[in-house]
Order: structure tokens, then sequence, then C-alpha cells
């Protein structure tokens, strides 16, 4: 059956609780909040920052799925293909860029074992190969994955809700990336797109080296 509006606005409204809770955990405010008032507890931060992001996705995710309903569309023939094989390659992407990732500063064991509770993660700007053609390349392969399956009303509001919420949530990273990284991070905001690759936006190895370098280099005070 269709979606009643009421469905509709409990599932937005599950989104936008995940997304209002998530953005306040991944906030520099509560983390610094955190380091101050509870610097054992802050070594542990990102770890249960995750355990934390995987349980509040719990509620609108079962909402997704439990209001299933008749098929907007689905992708046949060759398009099923084409769907499919963008899918796997987005999920191919994802293992392999994971070797261009500090995976354990990523889950939180590095800042666990080395006692690290300060609210800036430890390590510097890293720009993988994805990172020469979009931004957030995680964001993008995601994306890919999400509007590659069959749609129905459910999951339609939860692909935009989550397509929003990805991209709001690259513009609020960014800004602690550029409080991290500065000059460097800037550079490379202006030169690579965010989520879409576009023609004549790469940035060649070497320049990714250089801006890598530039965000390890101290700022000189005149």
């Amino acid at each position: 059956m269709p979606l009643t509006p009421l469905q509709i606005a409990a599932l937005v409204l599950a989104w936008l609780g995940y997304a209002v809770l998530h953005s306040l955990l991944a906030s520099l405010w509560l983390k610094r909040r955190v380091a101050a008032r509870w610097p054992r507890l802050a070594t542990a931060y990102r770890m249960m920052f995750n355990a934390l992001g995987v349980l509040l996705l719990v509620p609108p995710l079962w909402l997704t799925f439990a209001w299933h309903g008749p098929l907007l569309w689905a992708w046949q023939g060759g398009w099923a293909w084409l769907a499919n094989g963008a899918a796997l390659a987005a999920i191919g992407g994802f293992i392999w860029s994971t070797r261009y990732y500090d995976m354990a500063t990523f889950l939180g064991s590095t800042q666990w074992a080395a006692h690290h509770g300060a609210a800036e993660d430890p390590g510097g700007l890293r720009l993988s190969p994805l990172h020469r053609y979009v931004r957030h390349p995680w964001y993008g392969l995601g994306l890919v994955i999400l509007w590659t399956r069959d749609m129905d009303e459910a999951r339609l509001v939860s692909s935009l809700c989550i397509t929003l919420y990805l991209w709001l949530g690259s513009l609020l990273e960014e800004r602690k990336l550029l409080a991290f990284h500065g000059e460097a991070y800037a550079r490379y905001r202006a030169r690579v797109p965010g989520l879409v690759p576009l023609p004549g936006r790469v940035l060649r190895a070497d320049e990714a080296r250089a801006l890598e370098q530039l965000a390890r280099t101290p700022i000189r005070k005149v």
C-alpha cells in the first residue's frame, strides 16, 4: 500500500533525528567539551561515535523496510546489469580505497591505544587516488549504491533524506577540515568537486602530494 502522509512525515522525522544527533556527535564543540571534562573518556570518543552512529541508524532503516510497498521503479534488462554493475564497482571502490585510509584511526583504536584525547583526530591531510576526483569519495560511492537500487515509496523518501544529509554533512565536515588543514584544504577544495566528478577538475598525483606536504608545514607567525 502507498505510504500515508503520516508515515512519510514519521520517516522524514526519523532521518532528521538521525542527522541532528549524528552531526552533534561529530561536532568539534562536543568533542572539545568531552575532552575538557572527561579526558579519559575522550580517548574512546571515536569508537563510541562509530557505535552510536550504527545504533542511530536502526529506527529509520527499520521504518524504511517495515513500510515497503509497491515498487515505483525496478531496473530491468540491460539497465539492471548497468545498475548492479555500478553498485558492485562502488562496493569494490570502498574496499580498494581502505588501503589509503588509516582505518585504525577511523575506527578509533589508534586514539584508544595512544591515549589520544584531543578533539582533533591524529594524522594529517591524506589524499587517496579517489580524492583526486572528488573530495568525499565514500559519500559519492554511497550515493551510487543508494540510487542503483529498486525503489518503493519508503526507500525513495529515505534515499532523498540520505542524499540531502550526505551533502549537508560534507559541508559540515569541510568546516572541520579547513580548521585542521587551513590553506592546504582551501586550495584542494577550490580544485576538486565535492561528490560528483567533473571534467577538468582532477588533481594530479604530484599536486596531491604537494598539498599533503603543505598541510604538514607549520604556519610561521610574523
